[in-house]
């Protein structure tokens, strides 16, 4: 997160991951980073004997055109934040994270309803609300440090579409 409040600082823009789909194969190595990362062990041959398993908050998805990994785009105007009865979603106006305070959350399932991607889940072991939350105690968030193809990128939208330009004309 130290790298996302610098940048955030330095251009005034909003830092998101951001995914090169043409560069996505499927391989869910960014979901067990997620699972490793929300770990108690951080260590994935440990973490999978915990109890309850950590959950993701990344999901890849398959196509007729590919693959692709979804998370929470932390919106610019969040349908789970209206919908969250307890007010426990909310979103930092500077930054525009959307966070989930997991002692307010009742476990109702309205922001998991409410998301138009599908990116929350409920976790039944705890009765929570998770999402992406961009690996916050750390620089920067585990899927996109573990993707072997470098489709995932953390930066502005600005960023991204230059990265994405730039891999174009290599072609």
């Amino acid at each position: 997160m130290a790298k996302i409040k610098a940048e955030n600082k330095k251009t005034n823009a909003q830092i998101r991951i951001y995914c090169d789909i043409a560069r996505c194969v499927g391989c869910k190595s960014c979901e067990i980073a997620c699972a490793v990362a929300h770990s108690q062990e951080k260590n994935v041959f440990l973490a999978i004997r915990e109890e309850p398993r950590p959950k993701k908050r990344v999901f890849v998805q398959v196509t007729k055109e590919g693959s692709y990994p979804l998370q929470c785009r932390h919106c610019d105007e969040p349908a789970c934040v209206l919908a969250c009865m307890s007010a426990a979603i909310t979103r930092d106006e500077r930054t525009g994270m959307v966070t989930i305070d997991k002692d307010r959350c009742v476990g109702c399932g309205m922001c998991i309803m409410s998301c138009p991607f599908g990116a929350l889940i409920m976790d039944k072991d705890k009765k929570v609300s998770l999402k992406c939350d961009f690996c916050i105690e750390t620089a920067e968030p585990a899927c996109v440090q573990a993707c072997p193809t470098g489709c995932l990128f953390l930066g502005t939208l600005e960023e991204f579409k230059e990265r994405i330009g730039r891999s174009k004309e290599k072609k």
